[in-house]
């Protein structure tokens, strides 16, 4: 059985692959010490108060939670665990089911939330937004749209 050469990346290929790379992680890092300076809350941490003020009663479900932030379900429970005993979330059991658990934002998370999002829209345009012409920002979206797609169908 003879092993099949690898798919090569080209000069193109190699060149957007490593500027994502390198800007993506360049960019995260931007947005969290903005936020980490400015108010002490991770980026990290904003992402799931952002998602959690987005739902009806300010709450959802830890699994969907952990889908939203595309993170795994134990380093979303460890999260929400260290952001409960800060006061900025609390868990709730689902009493649909009582199996299930809720994370949910408490107003000690939302005044953290509100007085902490300036700063990162802030930082969102200056880093990235408003270096795009309207029909980037179409591109970017679309092609991470479909990357997100295609992941979640290959992890099922």
């Amino acid at each position: 059985m003879t092993e099949q050469e690898p798919r090569w990346l080209d000069d193109g290929e190699m060149r957007a692959w490593r500027n994502y790379v390198v800007g993506a992680s360049m960019l995260a890092d931007r947005l969290h010490r903005e936020l980490q300076d400015g108010h002490g809350v991770s980026l990290a941490d904003y992402e799931v108060l952002v998602r959690l003020s987005e739902q009806p009663a300010r709450r959802m479900r830890m699994s969907q939670l952990a889908d939203e932030v595309a993170s795994s379900k134990s380093r979303v429970s460890h999260q929400v665990a260290r952001m409960e005993r800060e006061g900025l979330l609390r868990r709730r059991e689902c009493p649909e089911d009582g199996r299930g658990v809720f994370a949910e934002l408490t107003d000690e998370g939302m005044a953290l939330l509100e007085t902490s999002a300036p700063t990162h829209v802030e930082g969102v345009r200056e880093h990235m937004v408003d270096l795009l012409s309207r029909e980037e920002q179409a591109v970017v979206a679309q092609v991470f749209e479909r990357i997100i797609n295609h992941l979640r169908d290959v992890d099922g």
